[in-house]
């Protein structure tokens, strides 16, 4: 059974209707809102921007898919009309400032909807971890120790290569005390979980080795604790990689937000 929260996570049409309005939009993403993993991760999230008091908001049944799978599998049409919707809904709630749990959805908010009308400052859920860690509303204490663990970071696609954000989950991670080792492909040389351009939603063709197979043999290299992620696709992949490839079954697959909230006590 799915935990659940102990607050309410208020829609922008709740608050509108009560004249009130949110300092930032969260959005979830069809990975946050359906795949049970990734749903751990949005509730992580929000616990993070509750905890700090932040205004937030999400749109619930008014948001739809970003339309990003169908771009990256060369459906432009459907695209832009999944995009155009949620531009018109975005636009007519006045939004400003968006998180994301996704870096997919994070790129194609961030760089696609400014060419349809969509123009807004977007960042990822670990750019927001980042920045609340140098203002000091998160100080990694009062919660489960990550001393002297062991953890290996995996670049997504979407949030490195693609936008250029390397820091931030990093910074998230070094207030742990923990031990930070990095993977031989990493960063601007990161090599892809095997979930991009839309190849999540295919089997991968016929070759001698699948990519996230591959990855996670690098990231079993550095003998890790804790595979950090920032991206529900990743986690996906990564994971099953960790169950076909760490037979003891002692490494941990983690979102950074799930770190950030154990490390807190939230």
């Amino acid at each position: 059974m799915s935990e659940q929260l102990n607050f309410e996570v208020p829609t922008m049409a709740e608050l509108i209707a009560k004249g009130e309005e949110s300092e930032i939009l969260f959005w979830v993403g069809c990975a946050g809102s359906y795949d049970e993993r990734a749903q751990k991760t949005t509730r992580d999230i929000c616990k993070i921007l509750h905890h700090v008091g932040i205004k937030y908001a999400v749109l619930g049944t008014e948001e739809s898919c970003t339309g990003d799978p169908a771009k990256r599998a060369g459906n432009e049409f459907l695209f832009q009309m999944q995009a155009m919707t949620n531009i018109e809904v975005l636009n007519a709630y006045n939004i400003k400032k968006i998180v994301t749990g996704c870096p997919h959805c994070f790129n194609t908010i961030k760089n696609e909807y400014p060419g349809l009308g969509g123009s807004y400052e977007v960042i990822h859920h670990t750019q927001l971890i980042q920045q609340l860690i140098d203002e000091g509303k998160l100080k990694a204490e009062g919660g489960e120790s990550f001393k002297g663990k062991k953890i290996t970071y995996h670049d997504p696609c979407y949030l490195g290569r693609g936008n250029g954000v390397y820091e931030a989950p990093r910074k998230a991670l070094e207030v742990l005390d923990a031990q930070l080792v990095e993977m031989k492909r990493c960063k601007s040389n990161g090599l892809c979980c095997g979930a991009g351009g839309a190849q999540m939603f295919k089997e991968p063709e016929k070759g001698i080795k699948d990519i996230n197979i591959e990855r996670i043999e690098e990231a079993l290299e550095t003998q890790p604790n804790i595979i950090a992620a920032g991206c529900p696709f990743c986690m996906t992949m990564i994971s099953d990689g960790v169950k076909l490839k760490d037979q003891d079954q002692n490494v941990q697959v983690l979102d950074i937000a799930e770190i950030t909230v154990r490390a807190n006590g939230l």
